[in-house]
Order: C-alpha cells, then sequence, then structure tokens
C-alpha cells in the first residue's frame, strides 16, 4: 500500500489516505507519484499536486528497515503536520515556541539539546519535563509513582 497526504492550502496535512499499489502503475508497469497523485483527484475531487506521497516507515528520517537509503520525506505524514515543499519533508507542529527545527532529522529539538538520559536509581519513577519558561529540563515525578 502506498499511503497520501493530503494538503491545504496552508501547508497543513487534512488526511492521510491509503492507495493500493496498482493504482500508482505508469504505462510501463511501475509504481510513479504522478499518477497516484492523478488517481487521487480524480476519486477525492481535490488537486492532484496537492497530494503528496508519504513514508509509513519513516520517522525522523529514519526508515525503519535500518536501511537509511529508504528514508522517504523526514516522517509519516499525520493530520496537523506540515508539509514543506522546499525540504521535500513533513514535519509535526513545534512542541514549544522556542524549539528549532532540524531539517536533516524532519524533528523539532529543544535549543539547549535534548534531555539528559540518566535518571540513576528514579529512572523508574521520574522523567524530564521541558520548562518554556526556564528554557530547561526539570526531572519530575511520575504520576503513577508510589
Amino acid at each position: 500500500m502506498a499511503h497520501f497526504a493530503k494538503i491545504g492550502d496552508n501547508s497543513k496535512v487534512l488526511t492521510v489516505l491509503t492507495l493500493d499499489n496498482k493504482d500508482m502503475l505508469n504505462v510501463d508497469n511501475v509504481e510513479e507519484e504522478l499518477v497516484g497523485q492523478k488517481y487521487l483527484e480524480k476519486h477525492n475531487n481535490w488537486p492532484a499536486q496537492m497530494w503528496i506521497q508519504t513514508s509509513y516507515n519513516t520517522s525522523a528520517n529514519t526508515h525503519e528497515s535500518g536501511d537509511n537509503t529508504k528514508a522517504f520525506r523526514g516522517n509519516y505524514a499525520g493530520i496537523g503536520y506540515i508539509w514543506d515543499k522546499d525540504k521535500n519533508i513533513f514535519y509535526p507542529q513545534s512542541p514549544f515556541p522556542s524549539w528549532v527545527l532540524n531539517t536533516s532529522d524532519a524533528c523539532w529539538h529543544s535549543p539547549i539539546g535534548d534531555a539528559p538520559e540518566d535518571l540513576g536509581a528514579e529512572s523508574g519513577t521520574h522523567h524530564y519535563k521541558w520548562n518554556e519558561s526556564d528554557q530547561s529540563w526539570d526531572k519530575t515525578k511520575n504520576s503513577y509513582s508510589p
């Protein structure tokens, strides 16, 4: 199955549909995105250029098979994601105003880097949570902890 994101005027993903691969075959019997786009336009009354193929197996510009040459368009598109035509990637909306989009992995990152990984003895009872006002990672007790 192939997956296509329906793009709105504001470059936001409105929905994602699956398409049988046979509906993407060109005259040479080769899968082609444009053929799929035209099929979706005909059957969904939405312009062909506003249907963009997306990979179910790609996240953070990494392919789940481990073969990153197969990674396609940054992330599997989700409703509300943004389609960046110039960078040829899908990415989610920013989780915080201060975070920066890294277009090489199509993910948002805090301005000070990732959360610390080592919680030591508290690893099952605590986690790190982003504090936007202090621009810091704060250690927080899990709500299910004793």
